[in-house]
Formats: C-alpha cells, structure tokens, sequence
C-alpha cells in the first residue's frame, strides 16, 4: 500500500504541474508535508473541472456523475483504483474536510453541464461551490487540525477564492461565450460588454482581494509564502485586466508571462522573510 499511495500521489502532482504552472510554483513553497495533500486536492478538482469544460462530444453528464459516485464511494471505502480520487479520500479522511465542501463543488460543476446566463443567486451558489469551497479544503490542511483557526480564517479563505474564481471568468470571458455559452457575471449582457460594467465587476474583486489578504497574513508559516505567491500572481494578471479596454478582454486571453512569474515568485519569497506581506 506504501507504493501504491505514494505513486497516486505522483499522479496529482504530475496533473498539477501539467496543468497549472502557477499553482505548482506556489505549492513548491509550502512546507513539505502540506505539499502532497494540496496536489491531491487539485488533482482531483481539475479533473471534474475537465470533464465540464473540455470532454467535448462525449456524454459530459454521465462522466460526471460516475466520477462523482467514485469519489463518494473512495471516501467511504479509504481506497480507490483512480489514483487520483485514491490520494484525494485519503487527504479528506486525514484533515476531516466535511463532505458538504465536496457536495457543493460537483453541485457547480453540475450548473457547468448547461449553457446558461447566470442571476445573481446562481453566480453566487457557483462561485462558492467552484472557489470558495476549494481554498476551504486547502484550509483545513494549512490548519492541520486545529478548528479554532480555521474558523477564524475560513471569511478570508472564502473571499480570496472567490477574487481568483471572478478574475478567472473576466480573463475567460470571451471563451466562456463563446466556446461554452455560458455568462457567469450577473446583469451583465456580453454582447454590449462596457468598460462601466468591467469597472463594477472590478470593484467586487477587489474588496474580495481585500479581504483575502487579511486572512493570508494570518496563515500559519507553514501556508502563508505558497498562498501568497499565488496572491501575488493573481494580482499581477487582475492589474493587467484592469488596464486595458473592456473590448481588449472580449477578445483577447491576459496572461502572465514566465519571466513575471519568476520575478513575483522572489518577490514574495523576500516580503515573506522579512514579514512585510501587504
């Protein structure tokens, strides 16, 4: 089982750094225990999330549903063949990540499976199921055990995934459209997309952002680098986005280049040694 555990583990990285460069850069800075579970949790979550957004042709639905029973019945049985949903009941046994965070995240990845313009009840039952409840799981683990700390930073654990997730959509708001059919923003008519509206989706990532650094700065220094390098990027690419025309991100995906990340990477690494995280 020893092998077998440690090699499902391999897997969740492997997809982690296959998928997400910026993530893998962050987690690398955590201490090393915390590294294994949080490529678990992301393993897992990124495979659901692709099965939604990029099975194309194929019966998305019934995919989804059975990956769903699988990771149920994982949990239940603290074991599974899919090494990826193996690591991930193994991570959710060990920190007691309750089963309502997981049951939220397939209830959006399920919204995912229609084409659909979002009121403001939906995009806030989405964002929390999609975000919120991930930098929840990833909590529990920063907090190895200890309630009382993740109860007094889950606000700011919700409200950071949260920025990311919205900036996610303002970044992906053309394919989105697109390519899925599906407006995330409430109120907002793609078709007529202004610089007013991008300026009041802005506004609300910000006071998110806000609040989420007030929660990293209270991190365990075990966490508080690996989360705040992802804070960092993020607030690189939502200060792009807010620098350019609304008509630029309708038709164009901002990135973060490679040699930026590497820069906000030391960046982060010299604020966190000197304690001056803002």
């Amino acid at each position: 089982m020893e092998l077998y555990n440690s090699t499902s583990f391999e897997c969740s990285k492997l997809i982690t750094h296959r998928y997400s460069t910026s993530f893998s850069i962050g987690i690398k800075a955590f201490a090393k225990p915390l590294r294994a579970p949080v490529y678990a949790i992301y393993g897992f979550v990124r495979y659901a999330d692709e099965i939604v957004d990029t099975f194309h042709g194929l019966d998305k639905e019934s995919l989804l549903a059975d990956f769903k029973q699988q990771t149920y019945k994982a949990i239940q049985d603290r074991i599974s063949l899919n090494p990826v949903l193996h690591c991930f009941q193994t991570v959710v046994n060990q920190y007691q990540i309750p089963l309502d965070l997981i049951t939220a995240f397939f209830e959006s990845m399920e919204m995912d499976l229609t084409d659909q313009v979002y009121d403001r009840a939906a995009y806030e039952k989405y964002i929390y199921g999609s975000a919120e409840v991930i930098g929840l799981m990833c909590l529990m683990v920063f907090c190895e055990g200890n309630k009382n700390e993740y109860e007094k930073l889950k606000p700011s654990a919700s409200k950071l995934g949260a920025a990311f997730q919205k900036i996610n959509f303002l970044r992906d708001i053309q394919s989105d459209f697109q390519e899925r059919g599906r407006t995330y923003f409430p109120g907002i008519n793609f078709m007529h997309f202004s610089n007013a509206d991008k300026r009041a989706i802005e506004q609300d990532i910000q006071a998110d952002f806000n609040a989420g650094l007030i929660g990293i700065q209270q991190l365990p220094s075990t966490s508080r680098l690996g989360v705040y390098i992802a804070y960092q990027y993020y607030t690189e690419l939502f200060d792009k986005i807010k620098n350019v025309d609304a008509n630029v991100i309708a038709n164009a995906r901002i990135r973060v280049s490679d040699s930026k990340k590497l820069y906000l990477l030391l960046q982060s690494m010299i604020k966190n040694k000197l304690d001056t995280i803002n």
